[in-house]
């Protein structure tokens, strides 16, 4: 064989070998890329995705699409090869696996943990839509989570109302906590509560809870302290002055919250908000209308641009990382609160859009 071939048919073997080992060698990471976008004023399977009745709403047009990340699940382990086009992809980013899934979390666990996160996200923004338009949203304390074998079990329930500890009105969660680390391990301490199907049965019928009685609970020392607990996580609840449901199935964590508020919104007056534009954006928020930063940015501001928005409502806290790598054609808007994207859009609306908060990546 000429000393050419050989040497050819070498490096061929040599790069198969190579590329055998590549595609068997698992590696610690996962890959991050853009996930489907969803318009909050839009349908989703023939359903809208944000549904009022009892209260009058109004027309709306153009787009205020929420964005989503998509991420390979926990179980899955990226071979050297997978890694090493993921890095040199521009519409993908490899991340090392216990970004996504710490302490060993298994892919069940964490799509339990968004779902809960994406459930509480929808409250925090109806509440705070409602909010930002002066419609009264009454609230309470209610028990959120039961810890095993502590001993609440059995006694207290999720959904419980707390009206008062130790007969001390209860105004805030914060206060359940405070009052009961009052006793010493081993106390007692005395709930008034209604219990959660009560409460739940009044809230169909829009009348307030009534039928309140009291639970005695000996409390326990803390894990690792000395403090008095009963093994509860209290929350808040709310009652809303007229029907809102938010109906989207298969998307999980609390980034949606902002563009929930602002299709609220949008739907409850009469202003058109995007004035027929297309404007996407992300964002947590909390029932006071703060919007907080958000994980995978640069990904969904890439799926923003591939689904057709010009305009993207960025955290201010997500602002350096965003303005770092902005897809061509798409402009930025700097939002830190419900009432900062809100003026954002009705300058939008308008055509002045010199005048709109930018970010920067400095």
């Amino acid at each position: 064989m000429p000393r050419r071939t050989a040497t050819m048919l070498a490096a061929a073997l040599i790069l198969i070998a190579l590329l055998c080992a590549g595609l068997l060698i698992k590696v610690p990471y996962s890959e991050m890329s853009p996930g489907p976008t969803v318009n909050t004023l839009g349908k989703v399977k023939g359903e809208p995705v944000l549904q009022i009745s009892g209260r009058k709403t109004y027309p709306t047009s153009g787009n205020l699409n929420m964005t989503t990340v998509r991420v390979t699940g926990a179980d899955y382990r990226m071979n050297l090869v997978g890694a090493m086009y993921g890095w040199l992809s521009h519409d993908g980013v490899v991340v090392p696996h216990d970004t996504l899934y710490p302490d060993g979390k298994t892919e069940q666990q964490s799509t339990q943990e968004n779902a809960e996160e994406f459930s509480q996200s929808q409250e925090s923004a109806k509440v705070a839509a409602l909010n930002e338009l002066g419609i009264p949203v009454a609230s309470r304390v209610v028990v959120s989570t039961v810890v095993k074998d502590s001993p609440a079990q059995g006694r207290l329930h999720a959904g419980d109302v707390i009206k008062k500890v130790d007969g001390t009105d209860v105004k805030q969660p914060e206060d359940v906590a405070k009052l009961v680390t009052r006793h010493e391990p081993g106390e007692d301490v005395t709930f008034t509560i209604v219990p959660a199907k009560t409460a739940q049965a009044a809230e169909k019928a829009g009348k307030e809870p009534e039928g309140s009685r009291k639970v005695v609970i000996t409390t326990a020392k803390a894990p690792g302290d000395k403090r008095a607990i009963v093994g509860i996580q209290a929350g808040t609840d709310h009652t809303f002055p007229f029907r809102i449901d938010i109906e989207l199935a298969d998307v999980g964590g609390p980034s949606a919250g902002l563009m929930f508020s602002l299709g609220l919104i949008d739907k409850l007056t009469p202003t058109d908000l995007t004035g027929g534009k297309f404007i996407a954006g992300t964002g947590t928020i909390d029932d006071k209308g703060k919007v907080g930063p958000i994980g995978g940015i640069t990904m969904k501001l890439v799926g923003a641009r591939d689904a057709g928005a010009r305009y993207f409502l960025t955290p201010a806290e997500n602002c350096e990382a965003a303005a770092s790598d902005t897809p061509d054609g798409l402009t930025l808007v700097k939002v830190k609160t419900l009432d900062d994207a809100r003026k954002s859009l009705e300058k939008i609306e308008k055509g002045d859009t010199a005048g709109l908060p930018s970010c920067s990546a400095d």
